[in-house]
């Protein structure tokens, strides 16, 4: 008697995409991420410019800060930057405390930085996040010629009947 297996795929579970208008992490936040806060404290020119070129930016402008660090004022690109990743990500915050973060807390803002690219990078695009039923797949499989499917299952329901 022939033995035939039925194979059903489960529906894919509905993803939800979650947009934030805050940042992921804290400015005092150095311990969510042990990588970032190492590269800074070890190379703190080389984090700055690394992250400047993460984010699509001249890797180089980071040195301008440092070249302008015996002048007395705010990092002009520490600052810029700050204002591009609220831009671009609509993180909501105003340039004041931009202007504070670049300024007296310029380590822990670039950390700040380089942590929410980091993580808004990670992000998946979901095209259709609305619940819908796409209905039970069903693979059939000839057990005495050991027939496979091309397609990976990731948990599998198996049925087994006698050939009528």
């Amino acid at each position: 008697p022939m033995r035939k297996i039925i194979l059903r795929q489960p529906q894919p579970p509905t993803l939800v995409a979650v947009h934030s208008n805050q940042w992921s992490t804290g400015i005092c936040d150095c311990c969510s991420d042990l990588d970032v806060c190492c590269f800074a404290c070890w190379c703190f020119p080389c984090f700055t410019c690394s992250t400047m070129s993460t984010f699509g930016e001249n890797f180089c402008l980071p040195l301008l800060d440092m070249m302008l660090s015996t002048q007395p004022c705010t990092p002009p690109v520490s600052m810029s930057m700050r204002v591009a990743v609220r831009s671009r990500y609509g993180i909501q915050e105003d340039m004041t405390s931009d202007c504070m973060y670049a300024t007296f807390c310029n380590t822990c803002s670039w950390c700040q930085i380089a942590r929410e690219i980091k993580r808004r990078k990670q992000t998946l695009t979901i095209i259709n996040a609305q619940p819908a039923y796409m209905g039970v797949q069903q693979y059939v499989m000839n057990a005495e010629l050991g027939a496979v499917t091309s397609q990976p299952m990731i948990s599998a329901e198996v049925l087994t009947s006698r050939a009528m």
